[in-house]
């Protein structure tokens, strides 16, 4: 990664609970942020997002490692998986139902 503008505390950094991030004030007006879940995963790059600038974050990992998910409701990768659940259910039963002979068939195609 290139160089970063600052390195900056998580102490002074503040915490915005709407948007769920870190945050800290962008020379161009905008401000760096970073989540919860981010810092958790060891990423220590905060970005603005209306410029390129980048700082990186001093913090102890182990402060946000047992972090609970940043949203309240499921995201949608988490529907998507109980949906694949229900489907697995029923590829399940077909499993199940399936009827394997030895014998081989012979199948013909229409010309």
């Amino acid at each position: 990664m290139g160089a970063y503008y600052d390195e900056i505390e998580i102490e002074d950094m503040a915490w915005d609970d709407e948007k769920r991030v870190y945050h800290y004030p962008c020379p161009c007006g905008d401000r760096f942020e970073i989540s919860r879940k981010q810092l958790a995963n060891y990423e220590d790059i905060a970005t603005c997002p209306s410029c390129s600038l980048i700082i990186r974050v001093i913090f102890d990992p182990l402060d946000f490692e047992d972090e609970p998910s940043d949203e309240d409701e499921p995201s949608e990768s988490e529907e998507e998986e109980e949906e694949s659940d229900s489907e697995d259910e029923e590829f399940v039963d077909a499993l199940e139902k399936l009827k394997v002979s030895d014998e081989p068939k012979t199948v013909q195609a229409a010309a």
